[in-house]
């Protein structure tokens, strides 16, 4: 379906009356370039206008560093499902479900330097609604099945694959890759990612179609 903002956001509210005092943790999953980060910016800024303390806390933060990706040999499909640490994915979000007195701090994905920044993202006790957006929320092999356990809802996102690549591979170039090396590296890793996150799609609670 192709739902407005207003209505993703009645969307969320139903799921907020639902859970009475507990938080609301809503999963934004997608192929690479599918507008996940956009999205949930774009719900943050709509329910924190309407008084509602939102935060983002995105699975990019949990890529295994660099370094650690060269001992594994993973360096060269950095983004595959085996380049995370879904592990600690899942105890975070164990740690946000439990909605503790104190402030739990989430790493974050800095792409200028393609590497992850630990307690990067503040969550305080009063958040009520978590976007976390990631490309394996709905693999049903685990950890990633815990994931999707600790989530009210997961949305999928697609978006014509043209657009998609595109987007892609001006990233890519945009963070330091030489045009040709981010074309090879779209053909032979992201659309293999692409591949496993898509096949995930009849899992997810809403399917949204995104422009």
């Amino acid at each position: 379906m192709r739902p407005t903002l207003p209505e993703l956001l009645e969307r969320i509210r139903a799921l907020r009356a639902k859970a009475g005092n507990a938080r609301v943790l809503l999963g934004l999953v997608g192929e690479p370039g599918s507008g996940k980060s956009t999205l949930a910016t774009s719900l943050r800024h709509a329910l924190e206008a309407d008084g509602i303390p939102t935060a983002i806390v995105p699975m990019d933060g949990f890529h295994l560093a660099n370094r650690e990706l060269q001992r594994l040999g993973r360096a060269g499909r950095k983004g595959a499902i085996d380049t995370f640490d879904g592990w600690g994915y899942a105890a975070l979000l164990e740690r946000l479900r439990a909605r503790a007195d104190e402030v739990v701090y989430a790493p974050a994905y800095e792409r200028a330097i393609e590497e992850s920044v630990g307690s990067a993202i503040p969550v305080p006790p009063e958040v009520e609604v978590i976007l976390t957006e990631g490309n394996y929320l709905l693999i049903p092999d685990e950890p990633w099945n815990r994931v999707a356990a600790l989530l009210d809802e997961v949305w999928f996102l697609g978006l014509d694959p043209e657009v998609r690549r595109a987007r892609l591979l001006a990233r890519h170039v945009e963070f330091g890759k030489p045009p040709q090396t981010a074309q090879a590296w779209v053909e032979t890793v992201d659309e293999a990612n692409a591949a496993l996150i898509a096949a995930t799609s009849t899992r997810a609670d809403l399917v949204v179609t995104l422009d």
